[in-house]
């Protein structure tokens, strides 16, 4: 039976673990599989077992070593832009992101490793350079959503206290004022989802997020010298703000400072839309 064969086999039986190899073996081959340029092995049948694993309590014991081997994937062809190995970085970081989810479930991480697993994530997104979403025909790399994704878990564990959380409100403001390529596959709103989960534990003062703001805003009404499209410098600023002030709107689950949060998003807001309002 071919590899895709026997995991598409695990996926008929419900995706139980197969009792005739090793743990071990089984996990080196799906982490493997992170990294395939087919959709089909990467998103159909590696990360559903993987993720399916974890949070089924298969490697409760194991969730330390599971994420650092993880976690080296982060490093894979990293700073390489328009090659394959986009995908072994990605959903590495969607991997580490259930790892994370699964210790915010079970408590049985030590503040260590979440916090080592933090700057990895950090790290890897503010030097990740292929900003593609969608690739036809080898379907979703989608670097920088899948980094949000992992940070929103980050953001939930209990080991991170305001200092740590001030650091990943400073990661996405770095990721999307970075002039260049623009974010047009949903990244501004799963960053601006990363954020709510920051708000959520409501130990940011308004002291601190209204400057953090204001940066953004900035960013977003930079002025562009030469023959340039200012949106290269501005675009990814200006959707990230608009989705973090939807969603802050939006949110069932509202952070203790919304109105007065509001306020400041809605300045932003005026500020780098004011070629498009009418009498401002």
């Amino acid at each position: 039976m071919t590899t895709s064969g026997f995991w598409q086999q695990v996926q008929a039986d419900g995706l139980r673990v197969p009792a005739q190899r090793p743990l071990d073996d089984l996990t080196a081959e799906l982490t493997a599989m992170l990294g395939s340029p087919d959709p089909e092995t990467r998103d159909g049948l590696a990360y559903p077992a993987l993720a399916t694993w974890i949070h089924r309590g298969v490697y409760d014991d194991l969730l330390r070593g599971l994420g650092d081997g993880i976690a080296t994937g982060l490093l894979t062809g990293l700073g390489e832009s328009g090659t394959d190995s986009v995908f072994r970085r990605s959903w590495s970081a969607l991997v580490l992101g259930e790892c994370l989810a699964r210790d915010n479930e079970v408590l049985r991480l030590e503040a260590a490793t979440v916090l080592r697993w933090g700057d990895h994530l950090a790290t890897w997104l503010l030097r990740e350079q292929d900003l593609r979403g969608y690739v036809p025909g080898q379907g979703w790399a989608h670097a920088i959503a899948h980094g949000a994704d992992a940070l929103s878990q980050l953001a939930r564990s209990r080991h991170l206290e305001q200092p740590e959380l001030t650091a990943i409100l400073d990661v996405v403001a770095d990721r999307v004022t970075v002039p260049g390529a623009r974010l047009n596959s949903g990244e501004p709103d799963r960053l601006a989802t990363t954020v709510m989960a920051l708000l959520g534990r409501d130990l940011l003062p308004l002291s601190l997020l209204e400057p953090w703001v204001n940066r953004l805003r900035l960013a977003a009404t930079a002025r562009v010298a030469g023959d340039r499209d200012p949106y290269d410098a501005t675009g990814n600023a200006e959707a990230f703000l608009r989705a973090l002030h939807l969603q802050v709107v939006l949110s069932p689950q509202a952070p203790s400072l919304r109105a007065d949060l509001l306020l400041v998003l809605v300045d932003a807001l005026r500020a780098s839309n004011a070629r498009h309002l009418i009498g401002y």
